[in-house]
């Protein structure tokens, strides 16, 4: 059974960091793994990706404040978020690809202007 576990979420003040973490089991994604997030009211959106060969996406607005990473020996991938803002509040979703997507449950991330 495929299985991914996301934790780090939680409350910050504005210009605070956090760390996301997402342990995939049951299988190894070979394509890419990532971070999307929804705020309230609005459409999930893409944060950040990174292919197992490494090639790395983000999103404009998180550009040269988050930093994805991923350890594949551990099949796991990383968020460290810097200089957080209000409007980074959202449930962040990872997400690992292989052929299917799969999906973790979400963890809130709340940052406090």
């Amino acid at each position: 059974q495929v299985q991914l576990v996301e934790s780090g979420g939680g409350l910050v003040q504005a210009g605070g960091s956090l760390r996301l973490s997402c342990a995939a089991s049951g299988s190894i994604f070979t394509i890419a793994m990532g971070w999307y997030r929804q705020a309230p009211g609005k459409q999930r959106e893409l944060v950040a990706s990174i292919t197992s060969g490494g090639r790395i996406n983000y999103a404009d607005s998180v550009k040269g404040r988050f930093t994805i990473s991923r350890d594949n020996t551990k099949n796991t991938v990383y968020l460290q978020m810097k200089n957080l803002k209000p409007e980074d509040t959202a449930v962040y979703y990872c997400y690992g690809s292989a052929g299917y997507v799969a999906w973790g449950q979400g963890t809130q991330v709340t940052v406090s202007s």
